[in-house]
């Protein structure tokens, strides 16, 4: 398929079957930056649900930074990866701080907030600021893939990359990339889902059963109640080793901390 019928593919499909999003329909920086954060490795229909309780909680920067991380914990709870919580929190903290509340559109700048990557970043340009920045996240991943490799196998985004360059749409890449995702969410429920060709693809773990289950599980106590380590081992069928290893990470990630003995929110 050449760029043009590529293009034109695509857009058809987003005028007839384009989706609509909370966070699509605003054009406030926090708001998607919010969105985009909530959207790592999680599914679109979950965040959909907890996105409008989150931006009601914490409607601007000032407020989620000064919220004590408790409070945002508890928001948060049934997203999972807590830690995209606390990187929130201290966003929040560094926009105010250094940026006086307003989302930096420069590249370089938001890859230095806390949890934002080359990818979200760039996401969060094209979406904030309407910016033609190129990006690959795992839906415009299954698009090219199937798009333009079909049949082939371990596929790199160095091959894809030149691609999503070429097919940007630099007059309006924030609706172009809508249409992409949109577009990438139909074919992974019709096709056996493309990313799986990529080089870079990695089997997402069982999550019943993993230190992600337990670390949630634990915060949730917590967010309640400080305990002490006997008192977190009545309350998980865990080894004692298993548990004070992941008490250790989670204080080295800064979402708890240990004070007279007992375990609490940082």
């Amino acid at each position: 398929m050449n760029i043009k019928k590529f293009k034109k593919t695509i857009g058809e499909y987003y005028r007839k079957h384009g989706r609509k999003m909370p966070w699509r329909e605003t054009d406030d920086p926090y708001r998607i930056l919010v969105s985009e954060i909530m959207l790592q490795q999680t599914q679109v229909d979950r965040v959909a649900k907890k996105y409008p309780e989150f931006i009601a909680a914490f409607p601007h920067f000032k407020i989620l930074a000064s919220a004590p991380l408790k409070n945002v914990l508890r928001v948060w709870t049934g997203m999972g990866y807590n830690r995209r919580a606390l990187y929130l929190k201290k966003i929040a903290e560094t926009v105010v701080r250094t940026y006086q509340g307003v989302v930096p559109k420069e590249i370089t700048e938001l890859e230095r907030l806390p949890g934002i990557g080359p990818a979200t970043a760039r996401s969060i340009a094209a979406f904030a600021f309407n910016m033609p920045h190129a990006f690959i996240e795992t839906n415009i991943r299954s698009v090219f893939i199937h798009e333009f490799f079909p049949g082939c196998r371990t596929v790199a985004d160095v091959k894809l990359m030149p691609l999503v360059e070429q097919a940007l749409d630099k007059k309006n890449p924030r609706e172009w990339y809508y249409a992409l995702m949109d577009y990438g969410a139909m074919i992974k429920k019709q096709a056996h889902n493309p990313s799986r060709r990529s080089a870079h693809h990695a089997q997402q773990p069982k999550f019943k059963g993993s230190n992600r289950e337990l670390r949630g599980k634990m915060l949730k106590v917590l967010i309640k109640k400080s305990h002490t380590l006997a008192d977190l081992m009545k309350g998980v069928s865990v080894s004692r080793q298993q548990l004070k290893q992941n008490l250790n990470a989670l204080q080295n990630e800064g979402l708890l901390t240990k004070r007279n003995g007992k375990f609490i929110i940082a």
